[in-house]
């Protein structure tokens, strides 16, 4: 018995007195729901840290494109100027000093996620500055600039058209009828 009470006495601490059921931990989060939450409080804290601060309420697409040229600062992909000797090359041969850039596929996955966050957080679609058309315009001109400055075309993916021949159709029911035995 004096187990049993050093037992309990050792995980007091860690669970309220008198109740011995535990509470349900809620499920992990999924990488992209964790990942949301870490952008959306970077963007916040990047609101907070304006001066003067700007409250949510009042954030505009200005303020998010403001975020992703900050953001910019911490890229990874080389993006070439057009004076640089390496412009238009997607493989160069030697280091040159042009600026380091988020990735534009970088930043249109965060204006997916911050977008989403938004709205899970109140906001409505409506006023959305994640979705607002500067910001298309703004990913779009990042996507072209990056291209060319490695040389790699972007070409949208072309939606397959799936035909249906209202024919063959036709064709299949007379084959399988001549088939059948009179």
């Amino acid at each position: 018995m004096s187990d049993g009470v050093a037992k309990d006495s050792a995980e007091g601490s860690s669970r309220s007195s008198g109740n011995h059921q535990q509470q349900p931990q809620p499920a992990p989060l999924s990488r992209y729901e964790s990942q949301k939450r870490r952008d959306w409080n970077t963007f916040g804290q990047y609101l907070k840290n304006q001066r003067p601060p700007v409250p949510l309420s009042q954030c505009n697409c200005n303020h998010v494109l403001d975020f992703l040229r900050y953001l910019d600062q911490f890229g990874k992909t080389k993006v070439h100027l057009h004076g640089c000797v390496f412009f238009g090359q997607p493989e160069p041969p030697a280091p040159c000093t042009c600026p380091l850039r988020q990735a534009w596929g970088s930043l249109d996955a965060l204006i997916g996620r911050l977008r989403a966050a938004y709205e899970e957080h109140g906001g409505s679609p409506e006023t959305n500055p994640f979705g607002n058309g500067a910001i298309r315009v703004y990913l779009r001109e990042v996507r072209e600039c990056q291209a060319k400055a490695r040389g790699i075309p972007y070409k949208k993916k072309k939606k397959r058209k799936h035909q249906i021949k209202p024919n063959n159709v036709d064709e299949e029911a007379k084959s399988s009828s001549k088939r059948l035995p009179s």
